[in-house]
């Protein structure tokens, strides 16, 4: 949408839904304040900078600069900088930040660069099962689906037959609780997010059957919260990121009539920042690009529970081109390539990949109005287990007819609907070592 001028029509950024804190002045409302000045100075830099060049007839719009993001995500794959070392048990996040991004950009992928995270993440496979955050680590829930992933992301051949789907039913029965929750790692924590790991690498590669399964739904129910999402664990405060594994994981299940939706859909809602136009994680927190994943993600898993209820038109239940507006002005460094948090916040490869993921979230909802035309218009993700659809597409396929002595039950039996929408319903960690019915459900 443009003005007369040429100029794109902003939904976000309007002064009336400045914050106003009634002259009462508290640390989060200055800190609010201030990342609202932020934004709004990046927000004036893209007028500026079209006012200068404006001709009569042209379209100015926000536009992704993917060129350098591609570059910034394929160096950052192969080194990262010193400032990454404390992020030394996190490896194969890296590799699955990266590859998803790069499949999101649509952009084409060095071979031997593949075959050298392939490589590097058996390094990090336990004989026992499970993938630790680095060579010789000890299994974990996250740096697990992180790896599993990045090979699904890869989606070659030699990937997929990379994982041990055998060795991986013994590692996330090692870590289940009777009480269906799920221990980050042998003698580690309980909370939300293992569950959503154990369940969606399970899921994904055809192992989740009926001992996985078993109690999984009533620990996950149990984390939500009055406020209406989801937290770590019970009766703890709704979080975004909780939110969203809560959600996934009983859609995996086939148990989403469980949530209770209309405080869900209230406090997502309410998590999109009017001026900003992005999401917060908590209530009376600051706008993270990261949350244009976790938070609108989940609108479109909650759709496909909503239709079963009621076939009756809905409205759009989030403002996917305000986001967008967020996402394409305060988020990206259009000089260096890659996403950030907010404006006055270094770039890097998590909030890339997930800025990046709700901006494809967020045109699926406007696919008639993405922000700056076709030319911005990202990869399809899959809001379950946020990868490109394509990849969990040949992943289904490539999984679906092994070792079914694994499994005491399908995903047909448990109910699992795969996400499809089009529209709203009315250290250096180098890798050297080696609306209607536009939500349908299907197997």
């Amino acid at each position: 949408m443009t003005n007369a001028k040429g100029m794109h029509s902003f939904t976000a950024f309007n002064d009336n839904y400045a914050f106003f804190d009634d002259d009462f002045f508290t640390y989060s409302s200055t800190e609010q304040k201030r990342v609202e000045d932020l934004v709004s100075e990046k927000h004036k830099e893209f007028l500026s900078e079209c006012m200068e060049d404006i001709d009569e007839g042209t379209c100015f719009a926000p536009v992704l600069h993917r060129t350098a993001h591609t570059h910034y995500v394929s160096r950052s794959l192969k080194e990262l900088g010193k400032s990454c070392q404390a992020l030394d048990a996190s490896r194969p996040w890296f590799c699955y930040w990266g590859m998803h991004s790069l499949r999101l950009l649509d952009a084409s992928v060095d071979e031997d660069l593949t075959s050298c995270i392939i490589r590097f993440l058996k390094t990090c496979e336990w004989p026992t099962g499970g993938y630790g955050g680095g060579p010789g680590q000890y299994p974990h829930l996250a740096t697990t689906y992180g790896a599993v992933m990045a090979l699904i992301s890869i989606g070659t051949d030699e990937a997929l037959a990379s994982i041990n789907r055998k060795t991986l039913h013994d590692f996330i029965m090692s870590v289940k609780e009777p009480d269906g929750s799920f221990r980050v790692h042998v003698g580690g924590e309980v909370d939300i997010r293992g569950s959503y790991c154990a369940l969606a690498v399970a899921s994904i590669i055809n192992i989740l059957d009926e001992q996985i399964a078993a109690n999984a739904d009533s620990f996950v129910i149990s984390c939500q919260t009055y406020e209406g999402g989801f937290g770590g664990v019970s009766s703890c405060e709704a979080h975004g990121g909780y939110t969203f594994c809560g959600v996934a994981s009983l859609m995996i299940l086939g148990k989403s009539a469980l949530m209770h939706t209309p405080s869900l859909f209230k406090w997502l809602a309410q998590k999109q920042m009017k001026y900003e136009g992005g999401f917060q994680g908590r209530t009376n927190k600051l706008v993270d690009g990261c949350y244009s994943f976790w938070q609108a993600a989940v609108f479109p898993m909650m759709q496909v529970e909503l239709e079963k209820r009621s076939p009756a038109e809905l409205h759009a239940p989030f403002d996917a081109k305000a986001l967008q507006e967020y996402v394409l002005i305060a988020c990206q460094d259009k000089e260096k390539g890659g996403f950030r948090d907010k404006p006055d916040k270094a770039r890097d490869l998590y909030h890339t990949c997930y800025t990046l993921s709700g901006l494809s979230i967020a045109q699926s909802y406007t696919p008639n109005n993405v922000v700056g035309g076709s030319s911005n218009r990202l990869a399809d993700v899959s809001p379950v287990y946020n990868i490109c659809k394509s990849a969990e597409q040949k992943a289904r396929q490539y999984f679906a007819n092994m070792d079914k002595t694994l499994l005491s039950i399908s995903l047909t039996d448990i109910g699992f609907v795969s996400i499809e929408f089009s529209a709203p319903l009315s250290t250096s960690v180098g890798m050297h070592a080696e609306g209607r019915r536009n939500v349908k459900g299907e197997v």
